[in-house]
């Protein structure tokens, strides 16, 4: 089957002609924007959908909304708050009681250039939330995903990851100045670092993961912005943004949606996708597409796992029963 898709493509272009009936899908953040879209999506072509958000009468609304627009039932809202340990695992605990197959797990949930803010365990709130929050669900899930396989991860990052490396000596802004777009850049780094070691440790036993850039879309994503904010995003960007071109929340939805269906992807894993399709690294710093190097490098995606373990408190082998 051959297909071809865009910037401009949208959830409902790359979900046709799929049949997701039968399988269950869990999706975080899906109390709005991308989430929201991404859940409707799924369980438009027929999947069963549980809608992980912290705000469970936002995802309650949304999964009412779906249900009217696509007639699929099979949705379910459960509480997640990312930022506490303990709430992840109890996410996890109820999850697993109910649905030990599970057959795509979206990490869409995230937080972006905030004020600096700390987790009641003095972590930097950006790479709390973006990253050691989903490493401690989607190895707890890990179980439910080798019994649902074939499975898929699908990791939203951003080419925001650019802006920063993984900063190992100081990564929670501890000792050095915080700087949001450098801390927003490092958690979207961690994204793509965990995307490729979990493939590694998991592509043995038929699950695959990725890592998504959506795409430039207003959601609430983006709340704590201030033009002075979207201004200096822009003096960051390659051409000043000029480049740069907004998308719909249905077309911004399409990449994590496609990446976590497509066919033609089934014996992939460990990729970086954006505009519907799997990136090529940076041809050159001025080049607004594709990837940095150090977002995909093998010693600093193990380096991290080590140290996401410590974090959590917790060892994670995937790959073993």
């Amino acid at each position: 089957m051959s297909r071809t898709f865009g910037a401009q493509s949208t959830t409902d272009d790359v979900l046709s002609g799929i049949d997701l009936s039968g399988r269950t899908a869990l999706v975080t953040g899906a109390s709005g924007g991308l989430g929201a879209e991404t859940a409707r999506a799924l369980a438009s072509a027929g999947a069963s959908v549980l809608l992980a958000a912290r705000n469970t009468d936002k995802a309650g609304e949304v999964a009412e909304g779906i249900r009217e627009s696509t007639g699929n039932t099979e949705l379910e809202v459960v509480a997640l708050d990312l930022t506490s340990l303990d709430r992840v695992r109890a996410c996890a605990k109820q999850v697993l009681a109910k649905h030990p197959h599970l057959h795509l797990l979206i990490n869409n949930a995230g937080v972006m250039a905030c004020p600096l803010e700390r987790t009641a365990r003095g972590w930097e709130l950006q790479l709390a939330t973006n990253h050691i929050g989903h490493f401690l669900l989607s190895g707890l899930l890990a179980p439910a995903l080798r019994a649902g396989a074939p499975a898929r991860v699908v990791n939203l990052s951003s080419a925001g990851h650019r802006l920063a490396g993984l900063d190992f000596d100081d990564p929670h802004f501890e000792r050095r100045p915080y700087d949001k777009w450098e801390a927003y850049g490092q958690s979207k780094t961690a994204n793509v670092l965990f995307t490729v070691e979990l493939d590694r440790r998991l592509s043995g036993t038929g699950v695959r993961a990725y890592a998504v850039h959506p795409g430039m879309i207003m959601t609430e994503l983006g709340r704590h912005l201030s033009p002075d904010d979207i201004q200096e995003l822009m003096s960051r960007t390659p051409g000043g943004g000029d480049a740069l071109s907004w998308k719909t929340i249905e077309q911004g939805a399409a990449t994590s949606t496609w990446a976590a269906t497509a066919p033609e992807l089934a014996e992939r894993g460990g990729l970086y996708c954006e505009d519907v399709h799997v990136a090529d690294e940076r041809s050159e710093e001025a080049e607004i597409h594709g990837y940095s190097p150090h977002a995909i490098d093998t010693e600093a995606a193990e380096r991290l796992w080590s140290l996401s373990e410590e974090w959590v408190g917790e060892r994670f082998d995937p790959g073993q029963p």
